[in-house]
């Protein structure tokens, strides 16, 4: 019999939400037969099976959160006396580690915590004494101090989505990507002093050459949108401008300036919304940057990204603009420095200074909002860097610098 504990199928972490069963009980199940869904800080992999056998006990629910090291399933294998799973890499993300943390403290006088949930109390000077747990047996969830320190609480997790009917309101479950989404925005919020300045740019000519690059890379089977040019661009400002590009370690009280540029990429998932990380950008030309980030975007999409790829970023973009919207406030993608919105493009009539004097025409405009945590960086360096994005962009051969 194995019992197998919840491995840490991430960097550090210290919890996983129970997301999709994927086996019930009584399933004869083959080793590395994917078991459970499991939701992280940093993404959701689908654990497997140790070895072949039967499943004889699932311990716990889908929407629970459950500690690191925790037994979440029993397997019948066949050898006799019960055994622990040694844990192996989930097959989704096999290059995740497998190392087994420790589990929340006993009540001995002690308030049951995740580690997570210790730490926010302490970021957000929150008694946990004070905190009602939601988790298994009463431990305390990081869900609950950020709750705590809004003066709301969490809800306890419901297995089912409510049909609808005149009378009734549909009712979903918070959790998933949806509830570590909105953890990262609570905590973002609460942490950095967002402020947010806003750029106009005349992309007109960056419309022109994009197109004639979207001709180049077809011919290698490379999609070229703008964003690669956006990357590039902000790469660049930020080896100008390093102090929007970091973050800032809270333990060591030190502001992290890399010198490099990894940019973290919000991607909208059926799922919700994830952040990929594209490291060393000012490194890389233009077809690279847009093969990385075609073959990056759908593979989160498809959720096959590896948890290594959604870490490490020292500044962010967010872009909206194919949908719709001028202008947004976007929030920053704790612990980073700053984040950038890319908004949709529109065409109304601009001057344009010509050799016979200015004239009237029809351009292509785009605004771009840069939100800095006004406690690492000043408005000064955010004015700078969104007026080196707008030369840049506006002049787009200036890439090649």
């Amino acid at each position: 019999m194995i019992e197998f504990k919840l491995p840490d199928i991430g960097e550090g972490t210290a919890e996983g939400e129970i997301v999709k069963w994927l086996v019930s009980i009584g399933d004869a199940v083959k080793e590395h037969q994917a078991i459970v869904e499991v939701m992280t800080d940093k993404a959701t992999v689908e654990v497997p099976a140790p070895a072949d056998g039967t499943i004889t006990e699932l311990l716990v629910g889908e929407g629970d959160t459950v500690p690191v090291g925790d037994v979440i399933f029993r397997l019948d294998n066949g050898g006799g006396a019960p055994a622990q799973a040694s844990s192996p890499e989930p097959a989704a993300v096999p290059s995740a580690p497998t190392a087994v943390a420790a589990q929340p403290e006993p009540s001995g006088g002690k308030v049951l915590a995740v580690p997570s949930a210790r730490r926010v109390a302490r970021e957000l000077s929150v008694d946990l004494g004070t905190v009602a747990g939601s988790g298994r047996n009463g431990v305390i969830r990081r869900a609950d101090v950020e709750a705590a320190a809004t003066g709301g609480a969490v809800a306890q997790s419901s297995h089912s989505v409510v049909a609808p009917t005149t009378a009734q309101a549909q009712r979903i479950p918070f959790r998933g990507v949806r509830r570590k989404i909105a953890e990262a925005m609570v905590r973002s919020s609460q942490t950095a002093v967002h402020f947010t300045i806003v750029e106009e740019v005349d992309v007109t000519d960056l419309v022109r050459v994009r197109q004639k690059a979207k001709a180049i890379g077809a011919e290698q089977g490379i999609k070229v949108t703008f964003m690669p040019f956006i990357m590039k661009a902000v790469a660049n400002g930020l080896m100008k401008f390093p102090m929007l590009n970091g973050h800032l370690d809270e333990q060591a009280e030190e502001i992290v300036l890399p010198g490099t540029v990894n940019l973290g990429i919000a991607t909208d998932t059926p799922n919700g919304l994830i952040v990929p990380v594209i490291s060393q950008v000012e490194s890389k030309g233009l077809l690279q940057l847009a093969a990385e980030l075609g073959d990056l975007s759908e593979r989160t999409r498809a959720g096959r990204v590896r948890p290594e790829e959604l870490r490490g970023s020292t500044f962010s973009i967010t872009n909206a603009g194919n949908i719709g919207g001028t202008i947004a406030t976007p929030i920053i993608n704790f612990p980073d420095i700053a984040i950038l919105g890319v908004h949709r493009i529109v065409k109304r009539p601009g001057v344009v200074d010509t050799p016979e004097g200015e004239v009237i025409e029809v351009r292509q405009y785009m605004n771009f909002s840069c939100s800095v945590d006004h406690r690492l960086a000043d408005g000064a360096d955010a004015a700078r860097f969104v007026a080196y994005l707008r030369q840049i962009l506006e002049e787009p051969a200036l890439l090649s610098l």
